[in-house]
């Protein structure tokens, strides 16, 4: 399979990945065994694929499909991978993706406050680097984070208006719906 046809594939996703209600609104799959498929293809790819920019995409791609089926320890060992990519070809942009991808893999794993770190890390490279594209989507997964440790308002509500600005109904409603989520938890106590 080409890198190409790889990619093309990866559409059916958008179908088989969901927000959890019931888990702080962590990516999961209704499909896990579509996923290991799409895993499988990956790892296929990593040993005949020498572009790096190929090898950082599949690298990438294997580190989030790991973490949404429930196995973080996998998902760091490759977006750790991405990250020193990205540091090594001095790209802040990847570099930026790749610790919000490696926060959120930290969270999956229950390591909270690393997470948090890193999202600080990333947030402080878009700071330092006006990388502003990524700000909304770091405060969003901070938020996140933050959420399961029962402090995310202030945060996501940072998101939620750069989201406004942005005029994005998407991500608007993604940080609507993780809000929602914390008023939800604080009713309920």
């Amino acid at each position: 399979m080409s890198i190409a046809n790889f990619k093309r594939s990866l559409f059916i996703l958008n179908q088989i990945v969901y927000f959890d209600d019931n888990d702080f609104l962590r990516e999961k799959s209704s499909n896990v065994l579509e996923m290991q498929k799409i895993i499988l293809k990956a790892e296929e790819l990593l040993n005949q694929t020498k572009n790096e920019e190929d090898l950082y995409f599949i690298y990438g791609t294997l580190g989030n499909l790991y973490r949404i089926i429930g196995q973080p320890k996998k998902a760091l060992v490759y977006l750790t991978f991405c990250l020193d990519f990205a540091q090594k070809k001095g790209n802040i942009r990847k570099e930026i993706v790749s610790l919000i991808r490696l926060g959120e893999a930290q969270k999956y794993d229950n390591q909270h406050l690393m997470a948090l770190e890193t999202f600080n890390e990333a947030l402080k490279k878009c700071i330092d680097h006006d990388e502003t594209d990524y700000k909304d989507f770091i405060l969003q997964h901070k938020g996140k984070c933050l959420m399961e440790l029962g402090k995310a308002e202030k945060c996501l509500l940072k998101s939620l208006n750069i989201r406004k600005m942005k005029n994005d109904n998407t991500l608007i409603t993604s940080t609507q719906k993780a809000l929602d989520f914390v008023y939800s938890m604080k009713n309920s106590n």
